[in-house]
């Protein structure tokens, strides 16, 4: 007999030696096994049993781990493989072991699968909407399906924004040597501009001391006094405030509190003036007059709400901060006001009438005669 070696190929793409007799050459050969492919109409000798301890395995292992034993057991007893345990014999054995272990671990995976299928038809079913509130809402298909979409939906996302991240950071980086290098230009200015001030205030002060301006002072060589006694407030600022304070300096809100205060008294004047000098009743000259007079006092509000803008940004309490002023109000106030003086007024000359009546009854002629005399 002679032997020849065939190299077949499962569909694992494992390579198989698989011995074949030739005996007479007008006789078809018997094919041999091939991977986990039998012949129809071949029936297994031994028992599953059998099979698996024929392997060394046991009973509810991996499809691959039955392949690596079987590959194992084929390098160890083949008679080409050159080993000094090889035996045709036990390695006819572990072939049908094989076939018969893959066959019985072949038909329960497929059983366990059809039964899970089954299961699964009569588990309780989520809503379809809830399906898709987990992976934040992304993918579509089977959870296993989206669960893969999910990851690499993230591995994406973390790639942008560590992209981002770089590009921020490098952007910072440029606008900030920019941005330092420009502040290191103005504080040097700064510090120059700082420095020759305070040369030149140091050179006056030096030529005042010697050409004696200082001599007539009261307190000359003398320490200044402590105005106040409060620990935490520096001695030396509160000096110099007070210094200012005496010499009649004041704060900019303080000027601009007080110069409000008088234009809005002002303007109320004006506008009564004005209403009085036109006097009653309205006429249609008259009410075009009182309309210019309007136009240009609303004209003075709205120049004087701008102040009042300027005074709340440099004002250092929120308290003194002052509301605009509205014109209609203030020309409202200002009609009342006419009107309480007109009523006033008229009082007062009843008043007078009484009183002139009265005189000439008293004194008669005398008395007609003196008015007479000082007209």
């Amino acid at each position: 007999l002679k032997w020849h070696c065939v190299m077949l190929t499962n569909k694992i793409g494992h390579h198989l030696m698989v011995h074949q007799a030739m005996i007479p050459r007008n006789l078809k050969p018997v094919p041999y096994i091939c991977g986990s492919r039998m012949l129809s109409g071949y029936k297994p000798k031994r028992n599953v049993k059998d099979c698996y301890k024929i392997l060394e395995l046991e009973e509810g292992c991996s499809l691959d781990d039955i392949r690596n034993s079987y590959r194992s057991l084929a390098k160890k007893y083949h008679p080409d493989s050159g080993s000094a345990t090889a035996d045709s014999e036990a390695f006819m054995k572990v072939e049908e072991a094989y076939r018969v272990v893959l066959s019985d671990a072949t038909t329960k995976k497929k059983s366990n699968e059809n039964n899970e299928e089954e299961e699964d038809q009569f588990k309780p079913k989520a809503p379809q909407h809830r399906h898709y509130l987990s992976f934040e809402g992304v993918g579509f298909g089977t959870p296993s399906q989206r669960e893969k979409q999910y990851m690499q939906f993230r591995v994406d996302r973390a790639t942008e924004q560590v992209l981002e991240y770089r590009k921020q950071r490098l952007e910072s980086q440029y606008a900030g040597t920019d941005l330092m290098k420009a502040k290191d230009v103005r504080e040097s200015k700064k510090v120059k501009i700082t420095q020759a001030v305070e040369r030149l205030v140091e050179d006056l002060i030096q030529e005042s001391m010697a050409k004696g301006d200082f001599d007539n002072l009261s307190g000359k060589g003398k320490p200044l006094q402590k105005f106040s006694d409060c620990p935490h407030i520096d001695p030396m600022t509160h000096n110099l405030n007070r210094i200012l304070i005496d010499n009649g300096y004041q704060p900019e809100w303080i000027l601009l509190q007080k110069e409000i205060r008088e234009t809005i008294e002002r303007l109320r004047k004006n506008i009564v003036a004005s209403r009085s000098q036109l006097g009653g009743p309205m006429t249609p000259y008259r009410q075009k007059q009182w309309n210019r007079i309007c136009e240009q006092f609303i004209e003075d509000i709205r120049k004087l709400n701008k102040r009042i803008d300027n005074f709340n940004l440099v004002v250092p309490i929120l308290s003194r901060q002052m509301v605009h002023f509205s014109a209609d109000k203030e020309i409202v106030r200002a009609q009342k006001t006419y009107e309480a003086l007109m009523e006033n007024r008229e009082a007062s000359n009843s008043d007078t009438k009484e009183n002139e009546v009265e005189n000439v009854k008293r004194f008669g002629w005398k008395s007609s005669l003196f008015k007479w005399l000082n007209l």
